[in-house]
């Protein structure tokens, strides 16, 4: 999942959080490689501001009130450094940005929940007012924007909670199998450049526990419910030709995990693409020119008139397959925070003979209005 640039309502937003609007011209790059050259763990769990972008991506379905899947849910918390902030001495300089988003998806009622969250990186002042604490740790995972977390327990499961209007999440997390280093060792290419990449490694598979709450109804998660959790970080800018960019991360029913993504060009053609699958202990990096997405069937927004394709048909090096989203309005506007319009939800993975073999989430930018940086 790309990082989501920002658009003129969000740089308002920025300016009065204490930052100039320089910081969006690109000319500061903090580091283009990790020290040592690989990733290291539980170091490479927690934040690395020293990157200009970074977000924590977690998916799910959840299986409630005895229908498989009858939830999906998104929570995701995206990091910006400043560049033009860091020589500050001030300690109101938003030297990072955090921002967060959720969603619940009711597949039953065929509805969207989502809400939003934006905060200037503050740290953890002792005695300091819950309300506003943003920040994260560098070590393992954890970050926290006000009452929106994603943290590690004490018994080593992540955590989120999340509390909007109309939704809430509580829900726990844990391996059932190692972690998965996307790219060449999880340094994963994102255009034709050699500096065009990101840092990334999923967490496939994840067994959740925990409830979610749907206008005061609360739902507990029952076996067999499972998520998904990506973080990536990066100095890259996209390529200026992408418009967009259309990504799956799958749950297969047999323990694999599939992932796919392109990034698209204004003509709709594939500028980039890649992905992985693994079965077992052996892991299919893709390259570039072995994924393709092809439409078949699309949903035009009643809300902003953008045209998403919610029916695909995907070749990759492990197999064809058909994703269809489980309900068309899953459209989330972010343009209070992160500034876009954009489609994110729950889908369906069925193989060759339309055999039902996975679930995971969808996402597709770029359809509502072109990325600009």
């Amino acid at each position: 999942m790309p990082f989501t640039p920002l658009n003129r309502r969000h740089l308002v937003r920025a300016s009065l959080a204490g930052t100039s609007l320089a910081w969006l011209s690109g000319a500061t790059h903090a580091s283009t490689n990790l020290p040592g050259g690989s990733l290291v763990f539980p170091r490479d769990a927690g934040a690395h501001p020293n990157f200009q972008t970074e977000w924590w991506y977690l998916t799910g379905c959840a299986n409630v009130d005895g229908i498989t899947a009858g939830l999906g849910f998104q929570v995701t918390f995206f990091r910006r450094r400043v560049g033009s902030t860091q020589s500050m001495e001030s300690a109101l300089a938003a030297k990072q940005l955090l921002f967060a988003h959720a969603a619940v998806s009711d597949v039953a009622g065929k509805t969207l929940w989502s809400n939003q969250r934006i905060a200037r990186w503050s740290g953890t002042p002792a005695g300091a007012n819950p309300a506003d604490v943003a920040w994260a740790r560098l070590d393992d995972s954890g970050v926290v924007l006000r009452d929106w977390s994603l943290t590690r327990t004490p018994a080593g499961a992540l955590r989120a909670q999340v509390r909007a209007a109309d939704f809430a999440l509580d829900l726990r997390f844990t391996d059932t199998q190692p972690l998965l280093l996307q790219g060449d060792q999880g340094r994963s290419r994102k255009g034709p450049e050699a500096a065009q990449f990101s840092y990334y490694y999923s967490r496939p598979q994840l067994q959740a526990q925990g409830e979610i709450s749907l206008k005061g109804k609360r739902k507990v998660l029952e076996a067999g419910s499972s998520a998904w959790l990506d973080q990536e970080w990066s100095d890259a800018l996209l390529h200026p030709d992408a418009v967009g960019w259309d990504w799956i991360g799958i749950n297969l029913q047999d323990g694999s995990a599939l992932t796919a993504f392109r990034l698209r060009r204004k003509d709709g053609s594939a500028l980039w693409d890649g992905g992985s699958f693994r079965k077992g202990d052996r892991a299919l990096n893709f390259q570039s020119g072995e994924v393709v997405f092809e439409p078949e069937r699309r949903w035009r927004s009643p809300r902003t008139q953008a045209s998403y394709p919610v029916q695909w048909q995907l070749r990759t090096p492990s197999g064809s397959y058909t994703v269809n989203a489980v309900f068309d309005a899953q459209e989330l506007d972010s343009r209070s925070s992160t500034g876009t319009v954009y489609w994110e939800g729950l889908c369906e993975l069925r193989d060759s003979q339309q055999r039902l073999v996975g679930r995971g989430y969808l996402e597709m930018t770029g359809y509502a209005a072109p990325l600009v940086l």
